[in-house]
């Protein structure tokens, strides 16, 4: 069964020849670009501090070589495909209209001590909007809480108990927080799974629409080896201006993203969690992760059990597909940078556990290379932060005159680098600026370009901030540094100067002391370095000023970075209440 597909096997080794046409062609392009730095690291002759120097590049060069050859595959999808969603993902355009389901589905919420009145008013509207289908018998929602506060033990309760009147919904609240959340869900599975075909995951700011839900039931019910099905997971509009800058960006970068890596991944797409569907059955018969050996952080329960539960859902035999296609699938993002390091700390560890797992017996290539691939997202910071910290070093060393970089080879090779990070985003700007009705839906295209290039500039700062603070915390986890699965602080809020300047010093520091390394070489040393020092030195303002309320009330009044729901609100986020979405009522 593991080496059947749905499409057959003529598709399969046209999956295969893709597969292998995409890594040859990523492979050549992550060679070609270390040819490049070396070339271009020969001015004055080639000795270890270049060889350091080309090593560390060569370590960050894979995330940007395969988000580029995504862009480049969702450009060309859009430039001739007719759809370009049904030529990577045809089980998206089914046949003929889904009919009533055959088999019962749960949504499941997790919860962890947050407020929980957004998110069980979310649950209430969507079982409501589920039930106004006729389908109300073939949908349960179950609120699966690990909260340890009482007071807010005791909120959920008592609206769990006000929901329940109305709907078929059921609370359970465990009293210890065993496996986390993966933990959590098992628990559901081994008490409920049997009762039902599928479970759709949500997390506490999961918003999906009931028309999204009835459409991965039905895309399950139609293909009977279907594992997993994830959707692509958009932002919610905010207020916040650190989540409005961020989310805009992501955006862009995951819309191509997704779409373009669906055409090589296929039957070994990514599961992130939540905003997803599940067969139950195999998913308890297969999907349980075990408990590492051993004690924390390497040891112990797994933090970031998706990618792990959809290895382990391919090894048995079951596809896991991405919907690379936006629509009714929602989440928020952290509306600060304190808060969005927070959060990426624990992604953090939980991918440095990956470690222990990566060579589990029996996993398949491609699922193999989802874990390396993750965790390579935070191998690269240490990589980016030696290499910054060597370049330093040797322009304050280098004898007076001499160049690290050959002049002309080493702007190229940064420029062609800004490309390769960046192309996911430069791939849908382009794709939304030929398109009427996407430039309409971004606000038109004065305002979409004046959010891009704001973005910009926002993520290359945000960059070097995030990157240090992975390198830190990595560096601390051989001696036992934690971070746990904690409630999240999802409500705007400023930053005050004093949390930011706790949280950010570091940063500040080594941009300081980088800034004075680069000076002791020269002017132009230190302006080549700023690219990726002035996000470090300007980490405190920066998380004061893209937290302060005001500012983001002001972003979403004129259209600062505008999402398409913003200008076409969807009935689920304006029942929610969403802030950012007043400017657009009052149109």
């Amino acid at each position: 069964m593991r080496d059947a597909t749905m499409a057959g096997a003529g598709a399969e080794r046209g999956i295969t020849r893709r597969r292998m046409l995409y890594a040859a062609v990523s492979m050549a392009s992550g060679l070609a670009l270390a040819g490049l730095a070396a070339a271009a690291l020969r001015p004055g002759g080639f000795d270890g501090w270049d060889a350091a120097i080309l090593l560390l590049f060569v370590v960050t060069v894979p995330w940007g070589v395969i988000g580029f050859w995504n862009a480049a595959i969702f450009l060309w999808l859009r430039f001739t495909a007719a759809d370009a969603v049904a030529a990577v993902a045809p089980f998206a355009r089914p046949s003929r209209p889904a009919g009533r389901p055959a088999g019962r589905t749960a949504i499941l919420m997790c919860v962890r001590n947050e407020d929980p009145a957004g998110a069980f008013g979310a649950l209430s509207r969507l079982m409501a909007d589920l039930a106004q289908g006729g389908h109300r018998d073939q949908f349960h929602a179950f609120v699966l809480s690990d909260t340890d506060r009482p007071d807010i033990a005791a909120a959920e309760e008592a609206l769990a108990a006000a929901i329940a009147a109305r709907h078929p919904v059921t609370y359970r609240r465990r009293t210890a927080n065993e496996g986390f959340k993966a933990g959590n869900i098992r628990d559901f599975c081994l008490r409920w799974g049997g009762e039902y075909a599928f479970m759709v995951t949500l997390d506490t700011d999961s918003i999906m629409s009931a028309d999204a839900i009835r459409r991965l039931v039905g895309i399950m019910e139609a293909n009977p080896r279907f594992g997993i099905v994830q959707t692509l997971v958009t932002g919610m509009p905010s207020t916040s201006l650190f989540a409005r800058l961020f989310q805009f960006g992501m955006r862009l970068g995951m819309r191509s993203y997704t779409l373009g890596s669906a055409a090589w991944q296929a039957d070994c797409g990514p599961y992130w969690g939540h905003n997803a569907i599940i067969r139950v059955a195999p998913f308890t018969r297969h999907c349980h992760i075990p408990r590492l050996s051993g004690r924390p952080p390497f040891g112990g329960d797994v933090l970031s059990h998706d990618q792990i539960e959809a290895a382990l859902m391919r090894r048995a035999g079951w596809e896991v597909r991405v919907l690379p296609e936006e629509g009714g699938s929602w989440e928020a993002n952290p509306p600060t940078l304190v808060e969005f390091v927070r959060r990426d700390l624990r992604w953090c560890l939980g991918n440095m556990q990956y470690v222990r797992l990566v060579g589990m017996p029996g996993l398949l290539p491609g699922s193999r290379f989802h874990l390396w691939l993750a965790m390579l997202m935070f191998f690269g910071a240490p990589a980016w932060t030696a290499f910054f910290a060597v370049l330093a070093w040797r322009s304050a060393t280098q004898p007076e005159g001499a160049a690290i970089f050959d002049p002309v080879l080493g702007p190229a090779l940064l420029a062609i680098v800004l490309v390769f990070v960046f192309a996911p985003k430069f791939a849908t700007a382009i794709d939304v600026l030929l398109h009427r009705d996407e430039r309409r839906s971004f606000g038109g295209a004065p305002r979409f370009l004046a959010g891009f290039a704001a973005e910009f500039v926002f993520s290359l700062l945000l960059f070097p901030i995030t990157t240090l603070a992975h390198t830190l915390f990595m560096l601390g986890l051989p001696f036992r540094r934690r971070a746990g699965w904690t409630g999240q602080a999802r409500a705007d809020h400023a930053v005050p100067w004093a949390v930011a300047l706790r949280t950010l010093w570091r940063q500040t520091l080594a941009g300081a002391v980088g800034t004075a390394v680069f000076l002791a070489g020269s002017w132009e040393a230190w302006a080549w370095g700023q690219l990726g020092l002035a996000g470090l030195l300007l980490a405190v303002p920066f998380a004061v000023a893209t937290s302060v309320p005001r500012l983001g009330r002001w972003a979403a009044r004129v259209g600062f970075c505008r999402l398409p729901e913003e200008t076409a609100p969807p009935p689920e986020l304006v029942a929610a209440g969403l802030a950012a979405l007043a400017p657009a009522a009052g149109r």
